[in-house]
């Protein structure tokens, strides 16, 4: 087993850079990256291509990037918590591509299969079928979509090992999953890192040999982006 271990987070981002294409797990804003996000608003990386199921909300998670003007185009599927998001939509300061967000998972997975392309039934006869190839199978049309080229994928897991192994826990087993697969070089913060043989086995769900580097995260908030409890009776 190789150790993948780096010290911190500035170890763990160091090398990437203007112009990159970034897959970041999490789903709303649970099971995202604080820590790397936090990192890449501090080290002030520019015209990022961000591959994001949400846009995070003003003030955490991709918010933080779109405020700092550090994205440049943003692949997601729900956009709707973010009023930063909107305005630079709105005045041309942003490129957008919205996607069904079956597909934007399974381009991800596509990805990590070594899958070139999908077909989805998802977007025929709507504006997302605009310019795309179309193919019918067995009566019905499907379109062509593309798998992601990222070159770096950033997950949240709750815990891991020095060989990269991961297990997501509850809502975070979104995207983080299919986005460890994906990427040139995976980073993965996690909230407990041990030793090789520690985790069960057949807990993990994400081998480490996807994973180029793994971190012990810190100082999480994991907020809320909609509370909502019952009424009292």
């Amino acid at each position: 087993m190789i150790n993948k271990t780096v010290k911190n987070v500035e170890e763990a981002c160091h090398d990437i850079q203007d112009g990159a294409t970034i897959m970041l797990g999490g789903f709303g804003l649970c099971g995202i990256p604080e820590n790397s996000i936090a990192e890449l608003v501090k080290k002030n990386v520019k015209n990022l291509t961000c591959i994001s199921n949400n846009a995070g909300v003003d003030d955490f998670g991709l918010g933080l990037l779109l405020h700092q003007k550090q994205i440049k185009k943003m692949i997601s599927s729900y956009v709707g918590e973010n009023a930063e998001f909107e305005r630079q939509l709105l005045s041309g300061e942003l490129e957008v591509d919205l996607i069904p967000q079956g597909t934007l998972a399974t381009r991800c997975m596509a990805t990590g299969y070594g899958m070139p392309a999908i077909y989805t039934p998802a977007g025929v006869g709507t504006e997302v079928a605009e310019g795309k190839e179309t193919r019918n199978f067995n009566g019905k049309d499907y379109l062509l979509e593309y798998a992601f080229d990222a070159d770096f994928a950033i997950v949240k897991a709750w815990k891991g090992d020095t060989a990269g192994n991961l297990i997501f826990r509850s809502t975070s087993r979104n995207f983080n999953p299919l986005m460890a697969m994906a990427g040139k070089i995976t980073i993965a913060e996690v909230e407990e890192l041990v030793e090789v043989g520690e985790l069960n086995p057949d807990e993990i769900h994400t081998p480490g040999i996807y994973v180029q580097r793994i971190f012990q995260g810190e100082k999480y908030e994991k907020r809320i982006e909609q509370r909502t409890v019952r009424k009292a009776n």
